[in-house]
This record gives structure tokens, sequence and C-alpha cells, in this order.
């Protein structure tokens, strides 16, 4: 019998935190998860799920606009943005609570409050403490702001405060384009606000491939969005009625100052590292980041951290692959470390959407390896015309010799959708020419992938 209270105790329930106890339950661990706001953490509640019921919103007001193309008309459209808020919510609410029974299902401890380690095994929360042979540190990050700047949820937001705001500003200027600034920027603007993205790297998405990136910037501006690719936010001032945000552009030194209702930033995250007695307790950490190895261990080998915490890719579905990874490291049964997040899908919902993994093509290029591309656009996919949704492209990066998937970049309809062949594609070190051969239902969007694994050979099909 144990002498601690339990055998793993997790500190977060995200989508790494709850996953982790969940696996931990399932392999005939006692396990409890502290939490001091909401099961499902920043993805449920502020982040993945509500975002994406508002981009559905958008995306139908999108179509929409579209109503000549498709031969239907209406007259004095009418949008509510405050049911669409209210839809995103009772959406996140619900799978809260769905969470809130798996815990229940597994038999999980939900202990409510800030926990905070008070010696290796010691989890303190409020008045009473909680003891355990594993910890796993799964507390998430939280939006980075710029030096100076302070979130006053009225005129300057981070994603926490636009994501529940009910009323449209007539402008917004949002800082970063990356997945969330880019994500905003299309459900604003197809509520008619006035965007401007500003992003100090050359381009929008800047992780992303460099000709995926201008399919999106082409299409956004297309939309009506403004996109400052290259330029610096020197200063953010509040004033009476709205907000003042100097620039100046990278490439040239040129300064201005633009005018906007709201800004929003988003410029990444921070680990919500301090005040959980990590320093007392000397887990390592870096510029507040948590580094674990393989199986998500720290420099304590029975304290795990996952998730944003560890610095990794900040993605839900990475926090619960590494939550699995670390609950079987703690059972001790057999589990896949990860080695590398090259494999890591990652995901933009916007319109046109954005899907990748694994190396761009300059990345490639940066590594001297000799490669190989194949393409294949939207526009001569059946399924995609019949969508009405033609912009965008498959693109494959393939090692020349071995034929090595080493990147996969896409742009287009439901392109998100696509991601699992591939990836599962690359795990099992499949190439294209076994990717050509796998039989692709006609008419579907999945056939681009087919036909893009074709051109790595030279014939595809239908291009």
């Amino acid at each position: 019998m144990s002498s601690f209270d339990y055998d793993v105790l997790v500190l977060g329930g995200g989508p790494g935190g709850y996953v982790a106890a969940i696996r931990a339950a399932q392999l005939g661990l006692k396990a409890a998860v502290v939490e001091k706001e909401n099961l499902g953490g920043i993805c449920l509640n502020w982040g993945c799920i509500p975002t994406k019921a508002l981009i559905r919103n958008a995306e139908i007001l999108h179509l929409l606009h579209r109503g000549k193309e498709f031969g239907f008309r209406f007259d004095h459209l009418e949008v509510d943005y405050g049911v669409a808020v209210k839809r995103s919510r009772q959406i996140a609410n619900r799978l809260v609570k769905g969470v809130g029974f798996l815990m229940k299902k597994n038999k999980i401890d939900v202990i409510e409050g800030m926990g905070v380690l008070t010696d290796a095994h010691t989890v303190q929360v409020g008045e009473a403490t909680h003891s355990a042979a594993h910890i796993i540190l799964a507390t998430g990050g939280r939006a980075a702001v710029l030096p100076g700047v302070e979130v006053d949820g009225e005129r300057v937001l981070t994603y926490r405060q636009a994501i529940v705001q009910k009323d449209m500003p007539r402008s917004l200027v949002i800082v970063g384009a990356g997945p969330i600034g880019m994500e905003f920027a299309f459900i604003y603007r197809s509520y008619g606000t006035e965007v401007t993205v500003v992003e100090m790297l050359p381009h929008v998405l800047p992780n992303e491939d460099e000709e995926i990136a201008a399919v999106v910037d082409k299409a956004f501006r297309k939309q009506g969005v403004a996109l400052r690719p290259h330029t610096r936010t020197e200063k953010i001032t509040v004033q009476a009625d709205g907000v003042e945000i100097a620039l100046k552009d990278v490439d040239s030194g040129n300064e201005e100052t633009v005018q906007a209702e709201q800004v929003l930033i988003a410029i990444g995250i921070r680990p919500n590292s301090e005040g959980i007695g990590l320093e007392e307790v000397g887990v390592e950490t870096q510029r507040g980041w948590v580094p674990v190895n393989s199986v998500m261990q720290t420099n304590i080998p029975h304290i795990f951290a996952i998730g944003d915490l560890t610095g990794r890719l900040p993605l839900a579905h990475v926090a619960s692959a590494q939550g699995i990874v670390a609950a079987e490291t703690i059972a001790g049964v057999e589990t896949v470390p990860i080695e590398s997040y090259d494999n890591m899908p990652r995901c933009t919902y916007c319109t046109p959407q954005v899907a990748s993994l694994g190396l761009t093509e300059a990345q490639v290029q940066a590594q001297g390896l000799e490669y190989k591309v194949g393409k294949f656009p939207f526009q001569a996919s059946g399924k995609a015309l019949g969508l009405g949704e033609r912009e965008g492209f498959v693109k494959l990066v393939v090692d020349a010799r071995y034929g090595e998937i080493l990147g996969v970049h896409m742009v287009g309809p439901e392109v998100t959708e696509l991601l699992p062949e591939l990836s599962l594609a690359r795990m099992m070190e499949l190439t294209p020419a076994e990717i050509a051969r796998n039989v692709h239902a006609h008419p579907t969007l999945s056939e681009t992938i087919m036909e893009a694994a074709h051109a790595v050979q030279g014939h595809a099909i239908h291009s």
C-alpha cells in the first residue's frame, strides 16, 4: 500500500493534464487533477473550441457574401455576432461538462484551487496538502504581451478577452500573424470589421512554408484585410476613443501610426511556471519553460511536465500526446517516446485553411538536403470546384534518394482534415509511391494528396 495519497497528481486540467490523468487511471493508478479554473484549460474554454465555433459562423457569412456565384439572393442580411459568441460558449461549456463526466467515470479526484509544490512529493491547495508518488506539471501558458503594454480588456485585448466580447469593433489592429492572429482576422473581417494585421517577420504565418503563406496573404487581401508583414509594433497608446499604434517598417525604417478602436495582441505565449514552487523543489527551468526528456521527465525523475509549459509546440494535441506518454511511463508500461516534434500536425483554421507537418522547403534547403517536390492544385480537383473553393494546393517535400517525406504543406478547403493520412505515412515511413498507389475515393479532397504523391514521381494524372 502506497504511503502517498495518489500515484499521480496532475497540476492543471487542460488537454494535457486531464488526458494524462485518464490514461493513468486506465492503467490502474490512483489519480487526481488540481485545477484552479475550469477543466479543459485554454483549449476548451478560451481557445481551440470556441474559436472554431466562431470560425464556422464566419465561414457561413463568408459564403453568404458569395450568393451571386451560387445563384441565390436576399435582401437586408442581418447578422448578430452576440449570438455567435453565445453559441461558442454553449459548445465550450458542453465539452467542459463532458470532461467532468470523464473524471467521474475514471474515478479521478478533481481538486479545485491553485496547486503549489511544497516538496518533491507534496502539493498544497489552499489549506489542504496532497501527496503523490509522481507529479505531472500541466499548468500551460498564457498570452505574451508587448513590453509596457497593459491589457485592459476594452481597448487592448488578448485572445482571452476577444473570444467572449459580444460586440464587434469598427476597426481592429492585430499584432501577430500566427494562427491566432489570422484566425481572429478572418472572424472579425467576415463580420465587417476593418482589420489590419501587423507581423514583424517577413510574411504572414511565419512558421509555414513561404508558398503557403503567399496564398493566404493573397486571399486575405482579397477579403479586405490590410496586411503589414515585416513591420514592427513600436508603441501602443490607449486613447479616449480607441488606440494608436506606432509602426516601423523593418526594411525601410519608415515610421507611421495607425488608429483603431481596439488592438489584439497575438504574439505567442509565456509559460505558467511562476508561483507553483518549482524553484523551491528544484525543478529546472529555462527562461520559465520546463525542459523535459522524450518521456516528459524533468530533471527530477518522478516529476513530469507536459504541454505549453515545456516550450515545445504549444498545441492541444501535442499536450495530449505528451500526457499519454507521461502516464504510461509512470505506470511502467510500453510507450512511444517523443523524440522529435516534426511529425506533429500544425493547423490554422482561417479561410483558406492551412495544415502542415515536418520541414518547410526553406528548412530543407538550409540543411543542404537533396529533395524533390510534388504539388497538386485544388483548382484541378473536382470536389474542390464543386465546393467553390479553388484556392490552394498540396505540397510534398521529399528526400530525393530514399523517398522519405520531409515536409507536408497544404492550403485550401478543409486541409486540416487531410493531415492524418500524411502524418501516419510519415510515422510509418511510407513513400509517395506507396501513397500514390493507395486508391482514394473520387471525388474527394483527399485525391489531391494522391495526385501530389504522383507529382513527386513526375506523373500527376490530372495536371
